[in-house]
């Protein structure tokens, strides 16, 4: 089964109402949920009121895997608190991660109306929310609707920018610098200064050595930067962080905001 669309997380089978009664309370409460995914945010009141009735939540456990390599999308996602990991596994059993994804992101984008086949195995990286609507409904969306259109072209420049900055940052940067600009994003997606977090999945979103990483991560505990515990990081001195991470966050933020500014 697709884990893009465990059974267990729809809506109530005996209640016709789900979608008019969701749809009230995020527009009643001003959709402070539902708004929390920036690309969201960026849209228009009629284009909110367009995909609300489409969209369903879906709680998202750590280490859930929703869509494997080479399996086609059925669901296009918008993380509010989840962070997802697009990982690729290479024939000496080794894991690299190729992108993340939360709140400012969207999982699943379907192109020009085909089948959108993954090009890798997306896990969950800290569980969390997400929004979900079937890649039918995201077509239709993209198809009929300006200003979605104008968000996912903006959205694929974004990405784009991320990923070739990305190849210069492996290339170039200490892992010390590529671990704080990690935390540092990853804090940005769940707004939290507490983080499930091993060593081991932190060598393998930087493409690393597990050593390596411990060495890291317990410099900077010692620095008085982070706190870690069984499984867990805690961010002590965000400022300090930021300043010891690599350029690239600086950079790749500052882009990112200024392609997919929010809407009045």
């Amino acid at each position: 089964m697709n884990a893009f669309a465990p059974e267990r997380l729809g809506p109530p089978a005996d209640d016709p109402y789900y979608p008019i009664r969701m749809r009230w309370i995020i527009l009643d409460f001003r959709m402070v949920d539902f708004l929390t995914n920036r690309l969201l945010a960026t849209l228009n009141r009629d284009d909110i009121s367009w995909l609300t009735p489409h969209l369903e939540q879906v709680d998202l456990q750590r280490g859930m895997i929703l869509v494997r390599e080479h399996e086609v999308f059925r669901y296009t996602g918008f993380p509010t608190t989840a962070v997802v990991s697009l990982v690729r596994d290479m024939r000496d059993g080794r894991i690299a991660e190729m992108a993340s994804f939360g709140r400012e992101a969207m999982i699943g984008l379907p192109l020009c109306g085909a089948p959108s086949a993954s090009l890798g195995r997306y896990v969950v990286q800290i569980p969390g929310s997400m929004w979900r609507i079937s890649t039918r409904k995201m077509e239709e969306a993209i198809a009929s609707r300006r200003t979605v259109q104008d968000m996912i072209s903006r959205y694929m420049e974004a990405l784009l920018t991320l990923t070739l900055q990305y190849v210069a940052c492996n290339a170039v940067h200490s892992v010390e610098a590529r671990a704080c600009r990690w935390i540092v994003a990853t804090h940005d997606r769940t707004g939290k200064n507490d983080m499930p977090l091993t060593h081991e999945a932190l060598a393998e979103m930087l493409g690393v050595q597990r050593s390596t990483v411990s060495e890291v991560l317990y410099a900077l505990q010692s620095r008085g930067m982070i706190q870690q515990g069984r499984g867990r990081l805690a961010i002590c001195d965000r400022s300090r962080l930021e300043q010891t991470a690599c350029e690239c966050y600086g950079k790749l933020r500052k882009r990112y905001l200024s392609l997919l500014p929010l809407r009045d």
